[in-house]
């Protein structure tokens, strides 16, 4: 599988690469054994880029991606995880619901300081069990998690002391790059136009229907040299299953504009003879300020279908058939 840099560092990364959300029981249980066999598939079809954090399963991810990293030869993959949420353990009837089923017994705080990020590190090797952490992000630190004003105070904290860890961390070796990993363009603008980043992982901002990232973000990505980790490429499962009924996106039921748009897209497709959903997995990996694209399941078989649609020709010509049906970001 090609590779790409991340930003300025000496890091390469598959252009495919795996997210562990649904490894750690993302809207339906994950069984260890299911979880082993499609990071298996994944290793077996030449990802080598895993990408977790402790937010998933509330550190069952983690301690999965480990167990199955903990045997690899150090030096054939990249690992990266998140920062800025602390877990304290609590009985098993106050563990909070953010749509994981059968998480680990903890609850969280949020903590983008520098002592918290420290921490933070200290825990996921822990959980990981393994001895170097190749990237982290600065997990959810924005509006869409937070709100406007909680997210100025999370703002500040990171700037005054998140931001001096994550300097150390790579300075001294612990990290080779760090950047955010969030669902919103503003925080990625708000942080680069006052600190340089290697990379972003940015879900859904960047897919065939929601184009939010491209007025802005992407002209600043290629001008820095920061490098995009693309997630959610289907944008929560339309783009994959077209505007079904029940069809979500962005972790919602799809509204009516949303379901006639996709409609709109899913013709457009078909004129073609080609899949909707493989011109949603291939669209990211045009520009070249895409290191690489996510993909993440807890079933081998969803992993299957998902790499064969890298094998099915959309012809380039066909992706400006798309852009009236776009949701865009515009300019301010």
């Amino acid at each position: 599988m090609n590779k790409r840099r991340i930003g300025r560092t000496a890091l390469e990364v598959t252009e495919i690469s795996f997210g562990g959300a649904a490894i750690g029981g993302l809207y339906r249980a994950c069984s260890r054994e299911s979880a082993m066999e499609t990071l298996q598939g994944a290793w077996e079809a030449g990802l080598r880029y895993f990408d977790t954090a402790p937010f998933y399963g509330f550190g069952l991810s983690e301690r999965r991606f480990g167990d199955f990293l903990r045997y690899k030869p150090r030096d054939s993959y990249v690992l990266s995880t998140k920062v800025g949420r602390l877990f304290r353990p609590v009985p098993d009837d106050r563990v909070p619901d953010h749509s994981y089923v059968d998480p680990l017994p903890f609850a969280l705080d949020y903590d983008y300081s520098y002592d918290g990020i420290m921490r933070s590190v200290d825990f996921s090797y822990a959980r990981l069990g393994l001895n170097k952490i190749d990237i982290l992000f600065v997990h959810d630190i924005g509006a869409y998690t937070h709100g406007v004003e909680k997210t100025k105070l999370h703002f500040r904290e990171f700037m005054d002391g998140g931001l001096k860890a994550l300097e150390e961390l790579k300075r001294s070796g612990v990290i080779s790059a760090y950047g955010l990993g969030v669902n919103e363009v503003q925080i990625c603008l708000d942080v680069m136009r006052r600190a340089p980043l290697d990379c972003i992982l940015l879900a859904s901002r960047y897919s065939l229907l929601d184009r939010s990232a491209e007025a802005e973000l992407l002209p600043l990505c290629r001008a820095q040299q920061t490098s995009l980790v693309i997630g959610g490429v289907f944008n929560s499962g339309i783009l994959a299953t077209g505007p079904v009924q029940g069809a979500h996106f962005d972790y919602l039921p799809a509204n009516h504009d949303v379901l006639d748009r996709v409609g709109a897209m899913e013709r457009i497709a078909t004129e073609g003879g080609y899949p909707l959903a493989a011109a949603a997995f291939q669209f990211p990996l045009r520009e070249p300020a895409v290191a690489t694209v996510l993909t993440g399941t807890a079933k081998p078989a969803n992993l299957t279908r998902n790499l064969e649609l890298l094998d099915i020709d959309v012809p380039e010509t066909e992706y400006a058939r798309y852009r009236p049906y776009t949701l865009v970001q515009e300019l301010a």
